[in-house]
């Protein structure tokens, strides 16, 4: 296998980045978008529905947006292509059969998908998986060309519900079918995203049984679909059953180690890289071996359970005229709100401005009228202790809390005092012993006690078995007979056997009655 030509000069970079919720991201998506540093970044599992879709995150400046939304469960799913000016596609498609769009603005080449219903069809695309964009290229010989890039969220299989195991694997099916159709038609084709299967055990964490991983139907499908980097090209073109695509990565580092894109958030194992490789990008083998410069993983980008992944290429994308019908800008919500925005710019007339002004002072006088009463209303109140008047509290006759828990020191009452005591039922009061002289230090300890009697707190966690250190406490969130119930584990993340920074296999269930262990 050949240097990469030019890792420092690239023309064209593409990105895949399943980003775990757009809408949860600490900054803006601009922010996000920039630093990743692409002409092309396709998002995955937005877990955005189309009414929860809002501008900053629709609109952003630069870059021309087409989404897929599920239609079936909201916060869920969903994936998302970012083109920049430069790289306007052709041509863009929501969805794999073609079930989803109309025929302007379409790629079109389905392929033969007889042996799917028309129901089957119309649900594997309903979970808003994947979008599909087509894009002109100048390659490296000087050659105008298309390149159809296809973002795609594969499905996970949950082993409780075998129904999404089947799921799984015809949308991998139909995937197949419909990339093979568009190359066959002529062009480039990169299938890049989440496929939610790890190919080889290189690409796992803990291979511990290799022909439960050489079984599994996602890397069978995985290994009929994928060339073998290392098979030459006369094996090739000879077998017409090795497949025709490329996994990038394993082509430019075909044995390196511990090259993840995935962890467990919850059990912190990206900090021992205890993880999987399940996101790719995956093109035609010409592409890959004529334009393509290296194929990178991103774990340094964190805000997200997977990182990034990146192609560089050495070809130019070259933009189209306009956006196709599927942009995000062209949505009826979203489309003319610029020149509506365009209206706050101009300078209102004094009429409407007077009439603005008086509104809001309107307002603000009524505001300041409430506050006032509410204000008085608050200072009037007073509570009574042992027959007098406590002081208002620093904020509008607010009381510290203490007040109402901590010991009164009691003191012989004369027959005058008892019958002026106070009679508010609300206010109790708790009699200790009489303090001493020197007692401010004994009223202290005496208020400390109480608090202990009164706010217990959880028991203190055990300690671990394999580092001697407090375990913490975890719920069982999976459905099951066990749901809601309670555990101790180590508190180190999750990691290898071996490692000896990871956590040991220290396990506790904590009494459902008692809370004791």
């Amino acid at each position: 296998m050949d240097t990469p030509k030019d890792t420092f000069c690239p023309r064209m970079k593409i990105v895949s980045w399943n980003i775990n919720g757009i809408r949860a991201t600490r900054v803006g998506l601009k922010e996000i978008l920039d630093s990743l540093d692409a002409d092309i970044i396709c998002l995955q599992e937005t877990k955005v529905t189309r009414d929860l879709l809002e501008e900053p995150v629709a609109i952003v400046e630069g870059y021309n947006s087409y989404f897929s939304f599920s239609r079936v469960r909201s916060g869920y799913s969903g994936v998302a292509t970012f083109c920049k000016t430069s790289t306007t596609p052709l041509a863009a498609e929501e969805g794999l059969a073609g079930q989803l769009t109309g025929e302007k603005g379409s790629i079109g080449c389905y392929g033969d998908t007889e042996e799917f219903s028309e129901e089957e069809l119309l649900s594997l695309d309903q979970e808003g998986r994947a979008v599909i964009t087509q894009h002109k290229i100048l390659t490296t010989g000087n050659k105008e060309d298309t390149l159809t890039v296809i973002n795609v969220y594969c499905p996970r299989a949950d082993p409780e519900k075998p129904e999404r195991k089947t799921y799984k694997l015809r949308f991998y099916r139909l995937l197949q079918i419909r990339a093979e159709s568009v190359l066959k038609n002529g062009g480039h084709v990169i299938i890049l995203g989440d496929v939610n299967t790890s190919h080889k055990p290189l690409d796992h964490c803990d291979p511990t049984d290799l022909e439960v991983i050489e079984e599994n139907p996602g890397r069978q499908w995985l290994n009929q679909f994928l060339v073998d980097p290392l098979v030459s090209k006369t094996e090739v073109s000879d077998d017409p059953n090795s497949g025709r695509f490329l996994d990038s990565f394993r082509y430019f580092h075909p044995t390196q180690k511990n090259a993840f894109t995935c962890w467990c958030s919850a059990s912190g194992a990206r900090q021992t890289n205890y993880g999987t490789r399940i996101d790719y990008i995956l093109a035609n083998r010409k592409l890959v071996e004529a334009e393509f410069l290296d194929s990178i993983i991103m774990p340094e980008v964190e805000g997200s359970d997977h990182c990034p992944v990146k192609a560089l290429m050495s070809c130019w994308p070259l933009a189209a005229d306009k956006c196709p019908s599927l942009c995000t800008k062209y949505l009826p919500e979203f489309a003319g709100r610029q020149q509506k925005l365009s209206q706050f710019l101009v300078k209102k007339s004094k009429d409407l401005e007077v009439c603005a002004g008086e509104t809001k002072d309107s307002q603000s006088s009524s505001a300041g009228s409430e506050n006032s009463s509410a204000r008085k209303r608050t200072t009037e109140k007073v509570h009574v202790n042992n027959g007098k008047k406590a002081k208002p509290g620093p904020k509008g006759g607010q009381v510290n809390l203490l007040g109402f828990f901590k010991p009164v020191i009691s003191k012989p009452r004369t027959s005058d005092e008892g019958k002026n005591h106070s009679t508010d039922e609300n206010v109790k009061e708790v009699t200790t012993q009489r303090a001493p002289t020197s007692g401010t230090q004994n009223g202290n300890q005496q208020q400390s006690a109480f608090w202990k009697t009164l706010l217990k707190g959880p028991p203190p966690p055990p300690n671990c078995k394999g580092h001697g250190e407090p375990c913490v406490l975890r719920t069982v969130k999976k459905a099951g007979p066990n749901c809601g119930r309670q555990f101790y584990v180590c508190a180190r993340p999750e990691g290898h056997t071996s490692n000896p920074q990871a956590r040991c296999n220290f396990f506790l269930w904590v009494n459902k009655k008692s809370g004791d262990v």
